[in-house]
């Protein structure tokens, strides 16, 4: 099975497609459309998709990585907040990739807002070219309320791949690192350069690879983790003992709570792994 059973859209084709349909890429949307075939190959082919696979993708835009997934997963979930653009999508993919078009399931609304119930069958991975302003809530809320996803590949800004994969002691280490890490494993999978899009932005993209994996503890709920990174970073130069000064109560709450957990009152927030985070949590309740 190769990705020639759909006829890929180059820049042409994309130019074309968005004159018939009257679209413009807007900011609002974070619309930035790929149109380069090779490009698009490799991201599917960094995904590891198994023909098993059902695949969730989020803002198709006019159906360039769709088009790409198809031929390689069991299902496509895509996820278009645009109206014209999510009308369009069917015609599209019926017109360049006739024999694969039962495989797609286009959902019109946004992708912050999905739940579980919408999906069928129930989707195994993420891959995406996310809008660069909503790329990290809208994977942490898929991997939250889609528990069947296994791994993903998503596109974002590089400064955001950057920190969604960064580790404790790194300067952009911070909320989304630790929050992802709650979910998955993850690494980067190489860069995107700017003009293999239209328009054609003014940054780099990256690749980020993602495994998820158990939680670190099943003793401690997520929200109540998530609330003490948010405190933790909110002010992410002070020590953890002052920063956590709110969360706690008090700063001597917090140092007890530290101490609890085995944690230096004095560290700072991204110190911490999302291990250390979950000891603290758990230290709470």
């Amino acid at each position: 099975m190769t990705v020639e059973q759909a006829r890929l859209l180059g820049p042409a084709e994309i130019r074309e497609l968005a004159a018939r349909l009257g679209v413009a890429p807007t900011k609002k949307l974070g619309q930035n459309f790929l149109h380069d075939p090779n490009t698009i190959r490799r991201i599917v082919a960094a995904a590891e998709l198994d023909p098993a696979d059902v695949a969730v993708e989020v803002g198709p835009g006019l159906g360039s990585l769709t088009l790409g997934l198809l031929p390689f997963a069991a299902h496509v979930h895509a996820v278009e907040i645009d109206p014209p653009l999510a009308a369009a999508l069917g015609a599209t993919a019926a017109e360049r990739a006739p024999a694969l078009v039962d495989r797609l399931t286009i959902h019109n609304g946004d992708a912050m807002r999905v739940t579980a119930a919408e999906f069928d069958p129930p989707p195994t991975a993420l891959v995406a070219n996310l809008p660069y302003n909503v790329a990290v809530p809208v994977v942490l809320h898929l991997l939250a309320e889609l528990p069947g996803i296994r791994h993903g590949l998503v596109m974002v800004q590089k400064e955001v791949a950057d920190r969604l994969t960064a580790v404790p002691g790194s300067k952009i280490y911070g909320i989304p690192s630790v929050k992802l890490a709650w979910y998955a494993s993850s690494r980067q999978a190489g860069k995107v350069p700017p003009a293999v899009f239209w328009p054609v932005p003014n940054v780099d993209s990256g690749l980020v690879s993602f495994t998820r994996r158990e939680p670190p503890r099943d003793d401690v709920p997520r929200d109540a983790v998530f609330a003490v990174v948010d405190a933790a970073f909110a002010q992410r130069r002070k020590t953890l003992r002052a920063a956590l000064a709110g969360w706690a109560g008090s700063a001597p709450a917090a140092e007890a709570l530290l101490r609890k957990a085995g944690i230096d009152p004095s560290a700072r927030g991204e110190q911490l792994d999302v291990h250390a985070f979950a000891a603290l949590a758990a230290a709470k309740l």
